[in-house]
């Protein structure tokens, strides 16, 4: 979907929930295979049995990028990706969990350029018993309607 969603009208606390998505193991063999991190945490079932978690967790990277992509679903004209902050990995996900973001509106400032303003919103994600797995601050520069 295409939206025009301008810098005006942006509400702080305003709030927005995606659906879920499951980390399977095809997700973090591929991972592995893009990023080059073949660290035993994520690849070896037997050594993670030795491990305080025992068994495999998911690349923190990998976690990212599927939460920033399930907040993907709505294309905004005016508005691009600034940058992220703050990016945090609070507990381990593992094969099989399910993970859904709840981006919250968390700050709104003029951008130095006239015309544009900054918009953050705050990403946390969630596993499948509530429990928040990874935070971030996106930043997104956005066109004001008066320019």
């Amino acid at each position: 979907m295409f939206i025009k969603k301008y810098f005006e009208e942006f509400d702080l606390g305003e709030k927005r929930l995606t659906k879920g998505r499951t980390v399977t193991e095809s997700d973090i063999v591929i991972h592995a295979g893009q990023s080059g991190d073949f660290f035993p945490h994520h690849m070896d079932e037997e050594w993670c049995k030795t491990q305080p978690f025992k068994k495999r967790i998911a690349h923190g990277t990998l976690i990212f990028t599927i939460a920033i992509g399930l907040t993907a679903d709505v294309v905004n004209e005016v508005s691009m990706t600034y940058g992220y902050d703050r990016l945090r990995f609070i507990k381990p996900v593992f094969i099989g969990d399910t993970i859904k973001v709840t981006v919250t509106i968390k700050e709104k400032k003029d951008h130095k350029k006239p015309g544009l303003g900054l918009v953050t919103e705050q990403v946390e994600t969630f596993n499948q018993h509530n429990e928040l797995v990874m935070c971030c601050d996106h930043i997104l520069l956005v066109n004001k309607k008066t320019g």
